[in-house]
């Protein structure tokens, strides 16, 4: 068994250790946030971490209602210059607690007088010891190149933060039931494995989504890309109606992720285009009408509440990868010319 694929299946285990280890530190943040007028959050993070920021600004937004703005680290580290961040939450996100620009972007933020929070999965590293609060992934070491578990602990970590500050106790007790219902994903294994058989052979594809699994659509992409050197390009459904869809020939390609709730109808309507121009069509839904329409179906939890599903989705992004770069012949732990930790300035 692969690093990569033996890492995907411990995240029960990381998801209920990540809760217990941060949830009073959860709780002393909100508490510190509701104590200064926090009118904006920044999130500053690098590629995989990218994308649970992203999911990140998401949840905020549609609990909170706040803006949410994404760094550009550049703004610090190349051109030197300073932001006004004084009435702001600035979140910075690293797994291994060692990104340069990132950490810039805090010390900035604090020098500024905001309230800064990091998230790292190594308690001693700069980005740890940089913030006003760290927040632990506590997912053990990662050995995979391919980021799996310490992806969905920071998700699951931003999550908790926000349905601790919104008192969503509808939103907890969904989130505390993910680590083991991620095990009705699991026992689907074996026919995700077959299912993925049959993409042996591609060189491209496009992946979609809208929303809140917009980022899970950015993140599989890259899974897909680094371990099995497909051309793999994301969009947001709404996005790719426009100038995207005419690269779309018969044949092309497209994962879609398609929950149910308040993106389906839109999702439906594009996996209907997708048909009408005969591209190959794979749907990652759990929602039986649009999963009867796809070439290739992968089947998730139901969940009650839209912010949920991307910590199922995001699991089978990870297998469809980690399965496609096997049967491609290669090794999902150390694609080339690739390094497990990547410092940018």
């Amino acid at each position: 068994m692969t690093e990569m694929l033996k890492e995907i299946l411990e995240q029960p285990e990381v998801l209920k250790r990540c809760y217990d280890t941060n949830r009073d530190n959860i709780k002393n943040i909100v508490k510190k946030i509701k104590e200064h007028n926090i009118s904006s959050v920044i999130i500053a993070a690098r590629g995989t971490s990218d994308h649970a920021g992203i999911y990140g600004k998401y949840i905020i937004e549609c609990e909170l209602g706040l803006p949410v703005s994404l760094a550009s680290p550049s703004v610090y580290t190349v051109y030197h210059q300073k932001v006004q961040l004084e009435n702001s939450l600035v979140i910075g996100i690293s797994q291994s607690g060692k990104a340069a620009d990132v950490l810039e972007v805090l010390k900035c933020a604090r020098e500024s007088g905001a309230v800064t929070v990091s998230i790292t999965n190594d308690e001693a590293s700069p980005l740890a010891q940089g913030a006003d609060v760290h927040l632990y992934c506590d997912a053990g070491v990662e050995k995979s190149v391919a980021a799996t578990k310490t992806c969905s602990s920071e998700m699951y970590i931003l999550a908790q933060m926000v349905a601790e500050w919104s008192n969503n106790k509808d939103l907890k007790n969904e989130l505390l039931q993910i680590p083991d219902r991620l095990s009705e994903v699991f026992n689907e294994m074996d026919a995700i494995s077959d299912k993925v058989e049959r993409y042996r052979f591609i060189n491209e594809c496009f992946v979609l989504a809208r929303g809140i699994n917009y980022p899970v659509a950015m993140e599989a992409a890259l899974k897909i890309q680094e371990t099995a050197y497909v051309r793999a390009k994301a969009y947001a459904t709404s996005d790719f109606y426009h100038g995207p869809f005419a690269m779309i020939e018969k044949d092309m390609p497209v994962i879609i992720y398609a929950p149910n709730g308040p993106t389906l109808k839109d999702t439906l309507d594009m996996v209907e285009k997708l048909k009408k121009n005969e591209a190959e069509v794979i749907v990652i839904s759990n929602n039986e009408e649009i999963l009867e329409m796809g070439d290739s179906s992968f089947v998730i939890p139901q969940t009650s509440n839209d912010l949920v599903s991307p910590f199922y989705n995001v699991v089978i992004a990870q297998l469809f990868a980690c399965n496609l770069s096997l049967i491609k012949g290669l090794n999902p732990d150390k694609p080339r010319s690739l390094n497990k930790v990547t410092i940018t300035k």
